[in-house]
């Protein structure tokens, strides 16, 4: 590989690196804490804030429209978004887009006062949601640095008995909620959240989740609370025609049936048709009547996945059936062809599609927004609840670790840190210098891929990253004092670095392949903690190689091809 190439390679990982940490540095450096406060609130507080946001800015154009003046004045900056907008509906009807955009031009490009309204509201709603997208790119801090998320949820008793057909024992109670914890784990650790904590508290029935950073509590509960039962039922037109006019007339329904139980026959359901609206709420949309009976459950489902539709770009959430499911599926499709059939989430339905043909092993399903369909792909994946839970309480709770105690950890890693920085620069003068250059991209390599992949960065990964410092700065004492060996022997500059590192390669391969393979041993048997820091380790070697190896290298032959130097400062007593 010529040296260009390697230039143009070690600079295109430091721009991936760059864009992995970008997230990480612009939340939280250049967010204001009162937008990670909204970013990490509910879906109700973000709705009334880009409404409360948006009835400011309606309040102030209004105000401008008073006078001349402000009529023709200059389009506020904190409202200027609203001229991409303006310009965008001008092209939409054919009309000329103006030259200069005063408060007038821009207002004379919506329909109506409304209309600007919902610009604005929209403008600041999708604001936060994209900081809420960034924050989810970005490192978060653990439970023992930074904090969390403690969540108490407990068992239903009543729907576990409603699935056994008896009162369960305390032995079949204590089965279902250790199935529970398993999949808990499961879900939250494919849902990005690494080093949870779950675990039984006193009460026999409840378990306690500590989620460490700054966590979105819906979020939290779309994952935790899921049950995975996802059903299909036919739909019964003239049942739900029936309901429609009902419920015009002002009929009630109670627990999914008319409170005048002739309305609809018997074996029949009354359901909500929900859609989400844009800040991913479920709206009610109308009534409509199925079959109690499940045509399909979840639990055949044996794998689950999202897709984007090729027409309308839509998420889809495809689903593959077991040899019985698949049975079950075709059977009830192809006997109910041209029906209508509802896909039903917690009792709340999803989508309804009419049935064009039989239908076996895999079955694609629509109505989810994207977070929706990972979040329904995540739980179909890791099984359903084998008992529903319920919150009881959420609550934040403060770092684990005393602040002295962080605080004094953090100061060892540093001055650990300086003094490897320090005695490689002393001890090995300018060759030193390149040694402390590899170091700090090392570091800064790790720290980008740890935050690709939302790594949770407790004290022990801290541990886990300063341990690989030292283990980079043994690739390069190895380097160095191979290539010392070779200046001894009366050899140049350039055949002592190529002879240097030619040597040193298969020894620092030996020594960070086993370790190496014992991170990923502890990283598959371990968890929590001990998870973090071989996560931490494993990644940390390879940047170390890369910059030992590559980096080092490149720097080198830099000095000898380019700057024409004939002598290398390696230590003291060699020239």
């Amino acid at each position: 590989m010529n040296r260009g190439t390697r230039f143009f390679l070690i600079l295109l990982c430091i721009g991936i690196a760059v864009l992995f940490l970008f997230p990480t540095v612009k939340w939280y450096f250049y967010t204001p804490a009162d937008m990670q406060t909204l970013a990490n609130g509910t879906t109700d507080s973000i709705r009334e804030y880009a409404e409360h946001k948006a009835g400011e800015g309606l309040d102030q154009l209004v105000s401008l429209t008073a006078s001349e003046e402000g009529l023709n004045g200059a389009m506020p900056q904190e409202l200027a978004f609203l001229i991409d907008a303006a310009k965008a509906n001008y092209k939409l009807v054919g009309e000329k887009v103006p030259r200069d955009w005063t408060v007038k031009a821009v207002l004379a490009g919506f329909a109506s006062g409304e209309a600007v309204y919902q610009a604005l509201e929209d403008t600041y709603r999708q604001n936060v949601q994209d900081l809420k997208t960034m924050k989810a790119k970005a490192i978060k801090l653990g439970l023992d640095l930074f904090g969390g998320l403690s969540v108490v949820i407990e068992a239903d008793r009543t729907s576990l008995t409603d699935r056994l057909g008896h009162s369960p024992s305390e032995e079949e109670l204590n089965d279902a909620l250790n199935r529970a914890m398993e999949i808990l784990n499961n879900r939250i650790d494919t849902f990005g959240v690494t080093e949870p904590s779950i675990r039984k508290v006193a009460s026999d029935n409840q378990i306690l989740i500590e989620v460490p950073g700054e966590v979105d509590p819906e979020q939290v509960n779309s994952f935790l609370m899921g049950k995975g039962r996802l059903g299909f039922h036919i739909v019964d037109e003239d049942a739900t025609t029936a309901i429609q006019t009902y419920t015009a007339g002002g009929g009630q329904i109670v627990d999914g049936r008319p409170a005048d139980d002739t309305v609809i026959d018997k074996g029949l359901v009354v359901r909500g048709y929900y859609k989400k609206d844009s800040y991913g709420q479920d709206v009610f949309q109308r009534y409509a009547v199925i079959s109690s009976e499940v045509g399909l459950d979840g639990e055949h489902i044996q794998s689950a996945s999202v897709t984007s539709d090729q027409v309308t770009a839509q998420p889809n959430v495809v689903f593959y059936l077991d040899k019985e499911g698949g049975d079950l599926f075709y059977k009830m499709t192809s006997a109910n062809t041209g029906k209508p059939m509802a896909v039903v989430m917690d009792n709340k339905i999803k989508s309804i599609a009419t049935i064009s043909e039989g239908i076996r092993d895999s079955v694609r399903v629509t109505g989810f927004n994207t977070q929706e369909a990972n979040d329904l792909a995540l739980i179909l994946r890791t099984a359903a609840m084998p008992v529903d839970l319920e919150v009881k309480s959420q609550s934040i709770v403060g770092a684990t670790m005393g602040e002295e105690t962080r605080n004094a950890g953090l100061m060892a890693m540093a001055i650990g840190f300086a003094a490897v920085f320090v005695f490689m620069l002393v001890w090995y003068r300018r060759a030193g210098m390149v040694a402390d250059i590899a170091l700090l991209l090392n570091l800064f390599f790790i720290t980008a891929i740890l935050s690709a992949f939302r790594f949770t960065m407790t004290m022990t990964s801290i541990a886990g990253l300063i341990l690989n410092v030292g283990m980079a700065v043994d690739a390069n004492v190895i380097i160095f004092e191979r290539i010392k060996e070779e200046l001894r022997l009366g050899k140049s500059r350039a055949a002592s670095i190529e002879s240097g590192f030619k040597k040193a390669f298969w020894t620092i391969m030996d020594a960070n392949i086993t370790t190496l393979i014992a991170a990923l041993f502890l990283s598959m048997l371990g968890s929590g903690p001990v998870r973090g820091f071989a996560v931490t380790l494993a990644v940390g070697i390879v940047s170390s190689l890369f910059t030992a190896l590559f980096v080092s290298r490149f720097i080198f032959d830099v000095g000898t091809d380019n700057f024409k130097q004939d002598k290398i400062k390696i230590g003291w007593g060699l020239k």
